[in-house]
């Protein structure tokens, strides 16, 4: 047998399970991995630095397009820290409506992650299925914020507007692609408003869950691909700093939503799922029931929003801009408007940090006030940050194809990652 030397390897930056703009440059003795070292900044943006730039309330839609795949949750981090600093406390059923939409981001995230996960490894139909699903809870997104992805609907002191009262429907009649049949099909669940779009969705949801599981979780050829690989100890999880669902799936039982409850976590219903053995295969579970949970927690969201009317705001036009139409009648409402519009607010000086658990893990920002209207410094606890640093423990000794698998059950997203 000729001998076969170590070579380099270039895996990226456009390689189609790279899951955006990553370099690895692995080191491989034949097709075994001896190292992988990660070269990010390739979606740098800047985004802590024009942050310092602009009054505090013109940057909560940097966060949305930091992990672009839960935008609510990364909002809410920003939002909570400068609440923080202000020492402002969002109404009740403010707190509701976030933790609902922080739950459907969650669903929302781990479809895609579900989606692209099972592609990377061979399962074509999974990712046909978790999109139809997503298109549901983007349309939540786009009722109440306007926009189906980068929202900035949370604001300090609560959110932009209450839920609306009627959900939009597809125009009636056929088109093109749709036969009017169908068409009066898609709006089946559109008559009512968005509490009753979304409770027909969580009605929905868990054959939709048993749907993937019974493509995937016992396949022998998932098993093969995902069971004892990239596998982390609990104690070696805590060292290399995982949060979220790296690590609880190795068997760690750590969520800001129960250790340290923000929002209305405090008061609702659900279950932690924990890994055993930490290796892709458990962490693929434990975010499949997560999604079980979530879809728990909304439905408990629903229930209370509906028999709890109330302001979604502050009363504080220092903080929360008047109504549109106050601002058209009332020359205070106004002069408020334009201020808060154009210089914001100044915070007291201090320092201040606040974490959610967003889908990928502790999501939280580090805010620095000099008693200015933009914070002196901004720095945002990205999670997927210290997954990919793990990338070359977990990969070593492994297969290139384990590579794949191994990046997908990290589920990164480079917006994070680069900032």
């Amino acid at each position: 047998m000729p001998e076969i030397r170590n070579y380099t390897l270039n895996f990226g930056p456009q390689h189609p399970a790279a899951h955006g703009v990553l370099r690895l440059v692995l080191e491989m003795d034949g097709e075994v991995i001896e190292r992988a070292d990660p070269h990010i900044g390739l979606l740098h943006r800047g985004t802590e630095k024009l942050a310092e730039t602009k009054p505090y309330n013109q940057s909560i839609g940097y966060m949305d397009r930091l992990d672009y795949v839960s935008m609510m949750c990364n909002e809410h981090g920003y939002v909570r820290a400068i609440e923080k600093l202000l020492g402002v406390e969002a109404p009740e059923r403010a707190q509701y409506i976030r933790t609902m939409y922080d739950e459907i981001t969650r669903i929302l995230n781990h479809l895609m992650w579900l989606g692209a996960h099972g592609l990377d490894i061979g399962a074509m139909s999974v990712f046909l299925y978790c999109f139809r699903e997503r298109e549901d809870l983007m349309d939540c997104y786009e009722a109440v914020s306007g926009a189906r992805m980068h929202a900035t609907y949370y604001r300090p002191g609560g959110v932009y507007r209450d839920l609306p009262g009627l959900m939009p429907q597809y125009q009636a009649g056929g088109t093109k692609w749709h036969s009017s049949k169908h068409q009066a099909r898609r709006n089946d669940a559109r008559h009512g408003s968005l509490l009753d779009f979304i409770e027909d969705f969580t009605n929905r949801f868990p054959a939709c869950v048993d749907e993937y599981e019974t493509l995937l979780t016992d396949n022998r050829i998932w098993k093969q691909r995902t069971v004892g690989i990239g596998v982390v100890s609990p104690e070696r999880a805590r060292q290399l700093g995982f949060t979220g669902p790296m690590l609880r799936g190795s068997g760690v039982e750590w969520d800001l939503r129960k250790k340290q409850p923000y929002a209305a976590y405090a008061l609702m219903d659900f279950d932690i799922p924990v890994g055993v053995n930490g290796d892709s295969y458990d962490r693929y579970l434990v975010r499949m029931e997560e999604m079980r949970q979530s879809n728990r927690i909304i439905r408990q969201c629903v229930e209370w929003l509906r028999t709890h009317p109330g302001p979604v705001a502050v009363d504080d036009h220092k903080v929360m801009p008047p109504s549109r139409e106050a601002m058209k009648e009332d020359m205070e409402a106004l002069i408020h408007h334009f201020k808060l519009f154009t210089e914001g607010y100044c915070t007291p000086p201090g320092e201040v940090y606040a974490a959610v658990e967003a889908p990928k893990g502790e999501f939280g920002c580090y805010i620095i006030s000099d008693g200015a209207n933009k914070p002196y410094r901004l720095k945002v606890r990205a999670p997927g940050f210290p997954h990919l640093a793990a990338l070359d423990e977990m990969a070593r000794g492994h297969m290139l194809a384990d590579v794949v698998a191994i990046i997908g059950t990290l589920d990164i997203v480079f917006g994070e990652i680069d900032r």
